[in-house]
């Protein structure tokens, strides 16, 4: 499981204004939730840059007065002109203990509809699952090997992994192999044409 290192401040004063001049100060202020408590801390922007903008899944080795804590991000707070993060929730990992998150999910194999023409079309990039920090995975994977032009996989084809359960709808289509429109245009033509013969 790929880990990334975010070094963290102890925040002791979480107020407005104290908020507001950490992020006035380029840092950001954060939460990390545990069972037994409540950890307020500031960190950068450049601290959770590989964390966030990845498509991969990756788990936090947060960093808080010399006490490394592994945890995975619960919530984002984006600022609504620049995109910047305003605000993080972490979720400290517990062995044993089950936590629901998010994991990509990858196609495996190439479709006999991709070879007749068809697009891959992707329409879900992450499935929500629930399982154990000892049983997490990087990622998901599904078999697009029979998929036909205008077939779509869903969320029950998944390959099942030991201790994940998936709490997506199991009919939700995860992709679909869309049929292009020079390739509808043609079946279009040729159902006219079949049919003028038949008349």
């Amino acid at each position: 499981m790929e880990a990334v290192t975010v070094s963290g401040q102890i925040r002791t004063d979480v107020g407005k204004k104290s908020t507001k001049a950490i992020r006035n100060a380029g840092q950001v202020p954060a939460v990390l939730y545990s069972k037994d408590k409540t950890i307020h801390f500031a960190t950068t922007q450049k601290a959770v840059k590989s964390l966030i903008y990845t498509p991969k899944f990756k788990v936090a080795e947060v960093e808080i007065d010399g006490t490394t804590h592994r945890a995975i991000i619960k919530d984002i707070q984006f600022d609504a002109v620049t995109d910047d993060i305003v605000h993080l929730d972490f979720l400290k990992l517990v062995d044993g203990h089950s936590v629901k998150l998010e994991i990509p999910v990858r196609f495996e194999g190439t479709a006999p509809g991709m070879r007749a023409g068809g697009k891959l079309l992707r329409l879900m990039r992450r499935i929500k699952v629930k399982t154990t920090p000892e049983k997490m995975v990087n990622e998901l994977t599904v078999n697009i090997s029979s998929l036909e032009l205008g077939q779509s996989i869903r969320v029950r084809d998944i390959n099942p992994v030991d201790g994940v359960e998936i709490m997506s709808p199991a009919g939700a289509p995860v992709g679909i192999i869309e049929v292009p429109r020079a390739l509808r245009s043609a079946a279009t033509a040729e159902k006219k044409a079949a049919a003028a013969t038949d008349a």
